[in-house]
């Protein structure tokens, strides 16, 4: 492979037609409007206008940094209160997940989306994915039944509880009809499709659980002791439910494969002074401190609400507990915690991890990424129905492995942690960068995972703004790795890691803490890039609906060159395989990005932009003329163009745009 030469350029410029419509100064002149910085010596807005924003929930002050704020929309009213969750794309339909159910919103116009149906249907968390006419809901709290009633479960042991996915038909996607549940052990906390490219007759849903195992009574089979005293023990394994396109009603689980097996417990971390302060701050105030997993916690007020309710219904009482419940559960408190997690396979003593929080499944490449609790596991998913675990990964930095993103070839791999399940505020100035944030590792070709850098939110927030990293994906911009994440009431943010050893903070959205007295858990639970836009999922404000807008970080050719990649659905632990189709977008974006890198020679990058302009505005015959010539010069020439890659991608996209 040759490249373009300073002597190959001469015959360029004097190549008949080739650029005989482009004079001297008009080059210079696209040359001055394209210039363009490498990314290491653009600055950052100071002071950064996220920190000190205005408390509200609809009125809270907003900052935004090379976005444009295209819409928001309030829930509808019977999800006003309860948490939005997360997000599946099916056509021009957005579905968002919702502690009461789900939402399908309309987004065909992202300035005006549509509320089409509000699905009540009580669950924790109700996390979604689609495929074809299919809905998938995940149910994990103790409160959801099968008949979908707001009625809850009271009795410990219930047939009417549902705890695991449920199936809807959405062919009519306005009137979705729900026509099948899978139950499993621990229920559902998130869930993964897996598509595999070899079988068109069925689909596989990855289940991650990590609620207490069912009582027997309620579902047989579950068993809650460890693997050596039980081997079919519901610990320390994830479920695989094998869905019939043609029946799925007949969905069922296939296998349950113990990925975890011979992992160690990870290493762990003291807390800090400004931890133990806040410990014996809520010791003084009365609220309820215990020792879980080796280290001192604050318990949140949801798993307190959990417990005094379950000292009610021991003294079958009714209605609110009482403060002789709460002095109560004060005393027996450590062993309320110490059954929840022998029963969640974890206990006092260090064990490695029993389930994954989230499985990113990218079927094109073969491997999942699954963020389990203390690990980062790479897993082999060639046979759907036998996952491999290939290599795992710790870091005591890091509380809770909660989600993972691919690059898009498959060679990085970045894994969130949600410290404090995303309900504490971990970005304030006296939290160290580490906590809560992203780990970007590059995985060689064996294999193995090799840790290259920290990322996250870099604005300051408050005491009353819950922030760690949370769910995002990939924005398709072609030779680039970039990423758009929610941060809770740390907001949204946009960063570019193709270099994994520095990602860069590009883009970004906050809004002003829910409550400027009271940490009231809100903020963005996830946002994706989905067909040109970024849709959010805001936990108490609704929808909102982004556009990355160019700056100098990114240029508009290559915003254009992203949206040229249409997706017909997306889930969140789906990760599909972007590919971009020739245009002159593309080949415009790829020229952008040798200058940026400073990988091609000033005059060549003036040629190939002249080029570009005359081919566009000739006739088809000229124009597949004058992309030949370019693409014949780029493969022989040899030293202009220093990136090898890029310049056969860009020869490639010239030499298909020339009908070649």
């Amino acid at each position: 492979m040759k490249f373009i030469t300073q002597a190959s350029l001469a015959v360029l410029i004097v190549a008949p037609g080739l650029f005989s419509c482009t004079s001297t100064e008009s080059i210079h002149s696209s040359q001055s409007e394209n210039f363009i910085v490498p990314l290491s010596e653009i600055a950052q807005p100071y002071p950064d206008p996220r920190i000190g924003l205005g408390a509200g929930l609809f009125d809270a002050e907003e900052a935004i940094w090379n976005l444009r704020l295209v819409s928001t929309t309030p829930p509808p009213a019977d999800f006003i209160g309860a948490w939005g969750t997360d997000l599946a794309f099916k056509d021009n339909f957005a579905i968002q997940g919702n502690y009461n159910g789900f939402i399908v919103w309309d987004i065909s116009d992202p300035a005006n989306p549509v509320f089409e149906v509000d699905y009540l249907c009580p669950a924790s968390q109700s996390d979604v994915s689609v495929y074809g006419d299919l809905l998938f809901v995940s149910g994990e709290g103790l409160e959801g039944r099968l008949d979908c009633g707001t009625q809850g479960v009271r009795a410990v042991a219930s047939e009417e509880r549902l705890r695991g996915i449920r199936i809807f038909d959405i062919s009519d996607i306005r009137n979705p009809e729900y026509i099948a549940n899978v139950q499993t052990c621990r229920g559902s906390h998130t869930h993964s499709v897996l598509v595999d490219p070899n079988d068109d007759e069925n689909i596989y849903v990855y289940v991650s659980g990590s609620a207490p195992v069912r009582p027997e009574e309620e579902l047989p089979g579950c068993s809650a002791l460890f693997p050596d005293e039980d081997p079919e023990s519901a610990l320390f394994r994830i479920e695989i439910i094998k869905v019939p396109l043609a029946n799925p009603e007949l969905a069922a689980i296939a296998n349950s494969p113990r990925i975890f097996e011979g992992l160690e417990a990870p290493p762990t971390r003291g807390l800090s002074p400004e931890e133990q302060a806040e410990i014996d701050k809520a010791r003084e105030e009365g609220r309820f401190v215990a020792e879980m997993m080796g280290q001192e916690r604050v318990i949140p007020d949801g798993m307190i609400r959990q417990f005094l309710s379950q000292i009610v219904r021991e003294r079958e009482g009714s209605g609110i507990p009482t403060a002789a419940d709460s002095i109560a559960l004060k005393e027996r408190l450590p062993q309320f915690i110490d059954n929840m997690l022998q029963a969640r396979g974890r206990s006092t003593v260090g064990i490695g991890p029993n389930q994954c929080h989230d499985i990113t499944l990218y079927p094109e490449i073969g491997l999942a990424g699954g963020a389990c609790e203390g690990y980062g596991l790479l897993i082999d998913i060639t046979d759907p129905l036998n996952p491999v675990r290939i290599d795992a990964v710790a870091d005591s930095n890091f509380a809770y492995w909660h989600s993972a993103t691919f690059n898009n070839d498959g060679t990085t791999i970045l894994f969130t942690d949600e410290w404090g399940g995303g309900t504490q505020a971990k970005c304030r100035d006296i939290d160290p960068y580490e906590w809560g944030a992203n780990a970007i590792y590059t995985i060689t070709e064996d294999g193995t995972m090799e840790f290259q850098s920290y990322f996250k939110m870099p604005a300051v927030q408050t005491e009353t703004e819950n922030c760690v990293a949370h769910n995002g994906s990939l924005i398709p911009i072609p030779g680039r790795d970039i990423m758009v994440q929610s941060w809770y009431q740390g907001g949204i943010n946009v960063f570019d890691f193709t270099d994994p050893k520095n990602p860069v903070e590009i883009a970004f959205h906050d809004r002003g803490p829910i409550s400027a007295d009271r940490l009231e858990v809100s903020g963005s639970w996830s946002i994706y890039w989905y067909n040109g836009y970024l849709i959010n999922s805001e936990m108490s404000r609704g929808l909102d609906v982004f556009e990355l807008l160019p700056s100098d970080f990114i240029t508009q050719n290559e915003l254009d060159a992203a949206n040229t990649v249409r997706l017909d659905y997306f889930n969140p632990q789906g990760q599909p395989k972007f590919s971009w189709p020739s245009s002159f977008a593309l080949a415009r974006a790829y020229t952008d990005q040798l200058e940026r890198n400073r990988e091609a020679s000033t005059q060549t990058l003036q040629l190939l932009r002249a080029g570009m302009a005359n081919a566009e505005r000739a006739a088809v015959s000229e124009r597949n003329r004058i992309l030949s010539e370019l693409a014949s010069q780029i493969e022989n020439g040899s030293a202009a163009i220093t990136n090898g890659n890029k310049a056969a991608q860009l020869a490639d996209v010239f030499k298909d745009l020339a009908g070649g």
